[in-house]
């Protein structure tokens, strides 16, 4: 197949790596310049008018993993709201079939209950709502067109809360709060998975919700340090949540997950590091 993932960072890169040594065709964008073995590279901002342009529009996949890099509000929209619906100005009447990397952050729920791919999205406030609106417009448009709601993502060199528990800036802000996680390559194997299925949405979280508490108390017996103080968190992007994400419907298809829970993901990367 010929594929063009855009965004080629910290997901999208290994899953360039991953296609090629499957036989496949890959191009991949990214803002700055950059070089990986196999993968023909392309350097442009997709939410920019016409950046696309020089690029053919004949693929079979495009599978858009871009980030915002950790940018406000504004840079959110601009690469999931903007750069969707500049995407699909690009492709036009093609046949490419689409695949989004959204988030289960457009799951508002602040009660812990369990929440599946039928479950209320948010309609306001926060970046939720701008990948809300990035999967409407994927899911309207004439392309077969699937939906990957992504929990946070894990691994090398990332894991917010487990950093900042690593540099002694953790604190247990709200212990009962529920925390859905997946480990960056179960992320991959799950799009790899979803490139042989019917379009649609599906959630992509491992096997257990955990609590803040919890997490933090596996983390201090562990590694023996202490638990982190009571306090607030400095403020983060993302609108905090509590719910419980069911992998049910992802699971059915046979997709297996390396890393269950967070306590093989975690062991494997304090061995590792």
């Amino acid at each position: 197949m010929r594929i063009l993932i855009v965004g080629c960072g910290y997901i999208g890169l290994p899953l360039g790596k991953a296609l090629v040594g499957l036989g496949h065709e890959v191009h991949g964008i990214r803002r700055s310049k950059f070089s990986a073995e196999g993968i023909t590279a392309h350097a442009l901002d997709i939410t920019q008018n016409g950046a696309l342009d020089e690029l053919p529009n004949n693929f079979d996949w495009v599978i858009n993993t871009a980030s915002s890099s950790r940018g406000d509000l504004e840079a959110h929209r601009a690469v999931f709201v903007d750069g969707t619906r500049l995407l699909l100005d690009w492709l036009g009447e093609s046949s490419t079939h689409l695949l989004f990397t959204s988030s289960t952050s457009v799951y508002g729920q602040l009660d812990g209950l369990w929440v599946d791919e039928h479950s209320a999205t948010v309609s306001s406030g926060g970046p939720g709502v701008h990948l809300s609106e990035a999967e409407e417009m994927l899911l309207a448009a004439p392309h077969p067109s699937t939906v990957l709601r992504v929990a946070g993502i894990y691994g090398p060199e990332r894991g917010f809360l487990y950093r900042q528990f690593l540099k002694g800036e953790a604190m247990l802000s709200d212990g009962e709060r529920w925390l859905n996680m997946i480990h960056r390559d179960d992320v991959i194997s799950a799009i790899m998975t979803a490139l042989e299925l019917e379009p649609g949405i599906y959630n992509v979280v491992d096997d257990e919700p955990v609590t803040q508490r919890v997490f933090l108390e596996w983390l201090s017996n562990r590694l023996d340090k202490p638990m982190p103080p009571d306090g607030r968190m400095l403020q983060r992007k993302r609108a905090v949540t509590s719910k419980r994400v069911r992998n049910a419907k992802l699971k059915a298809t046979g997709w297996g997950l390396s890393f269950p829970t967070f306590r093989e993901g975690y062991e494997a990367l304090i061995q590792e590091e």
